[in-house]
């Protein structure tokens, strides 16, 4: 209360400067909002690598919280090492980003961001005794404390569908419901959690603030637009086959030849498996066919071309 009503006396004492055009308020930075939002008494120490913001730190926090004592929670860092490699935040970060997070009894999780909502699978993968009941809690535990974690530090929310390995029994499932729910009780974001179902599905909804951290650090790839996937060798051979169909048959009075520019992983295709195919072409429309390479050219296009003019067909 006190810091807003000190921002405010600025702000009227700005509105009654007669100097014009003068800047009234701005938005706090990037140091401001980390200790206004994220300082909180479970935080030991903050480590700045940089000595004109460890000083305003250090002022910072002395004007908020009132104290200089916590002020002291802030060190200088001056080594050579570039300070996320020495804490190794760097590893972490890349972690993030990862569809597949490893759990300590060996199982894992793979998180999967769709349009409608946030898909968390939970495996067993190398646990020991993974079928026993026991191991099977051990794990879904470990899974759920991950989850919680995991959707804190990309930054996801929405509705999210976590799929625990199936336990028989109803006292393993309300302990995971009742952990989840103590995992998301001092989350910022506001959270719901319904109890898992019979299906062994436990459905959450968690306030989306801001865009997700994938979202913000990534763009769509533009080969694939998001997919993760692009067209295999075969069904683009089998669309080059249908086009050159097409071609040749609309050309069947003519004198003409035809060059296929495409990808060399699609030219490989036709050259070896496919060889037959389009020999059988070549005789059965009296063309003449050839083919090459482009490097350059995207997996999923290629250019039919008339060699004398380069025009395309």
């Amino acid at each position: 209360l006190d810091m807003l009503l000190e921002l405010w006396q600025r702000v009227e004492t700005c509105l009654q400067a007669p100097k014009v055009p003068s800047l009234v308020y701005k938005e706090p930075d990037l140091l401001e909002r980390t200790v206004r939002d994220v300082l909180t008494d479970e935080i030991d120490e903050i480590v700045v690598d940089h000595e004109e913001a460890y000083k305003r730190l250090r002022n910072l926090l002395k004007t908020i919280v009132g104290s200089t004592k916590s002020a002291e929670k802030v060190y200088y860092y001056a080594k050579a090492t570039p300070i996320f490699e020495y804490f190794k935040v760097k590893d972490q970060i890349s972690n993030i980003f990862k569809r597949e997070v490893q759990l300590p009894s060996g199982g894992y999780i793979c998180v999967d961001e769709t349009e409608a909502m946030i898909a968390i699978d939970v495996n067993t993968g190398k646990a020991k005794n993974k079928s026993q009941p026991e191991a099977i809690l051990q794990t879904n535990l470990e899974a759920a404390t991950e989850v919680a974690r995991q959707l804190r530090l990309r930054n996801i929310g929405g509705l999210v569908v976590i799929d625990f390995i199936d336990m028989r029994s109803t006292k393993d499932r309300d302990t995971i419901y009742k952990h989840v729910r103590k995992l998301v009780k001092n989350d910022r974001a506001k959270t719901y959690v319904l109890p898992i179902s019979k299906l062994g599905l436990m459905e959450m909804t968690r306030q989306r603030e801001q865009e997700s951290l994938k979202d913000a650090i990534h763009d769509l790839c533009p080969y694939c637009h998001g997919s993760g996937r692009v067209k295999s060798a075969l069904s683009m051979s089998v669309e080059i086959q249908r086009r050159l169909h097409e071609v040749l048959r609309r050309a069947n009075q003519e004198n003409i030849s035809v060059r296929v520019i495409m990808h060399p992983t699609i030219l490989a295709r036709l050259k070896n498996e496919d060889a037959g195919i389009l020999l059988e072409l070549e005789q059965k429309h009296g063309k003449n066919l050839s083919f090459r390479a482009d490097p350059d050219i995207h997996l999923e296009e290629f250019k039919l071309v008339d060699p004398a003019t380069g025009a395309e067909y």
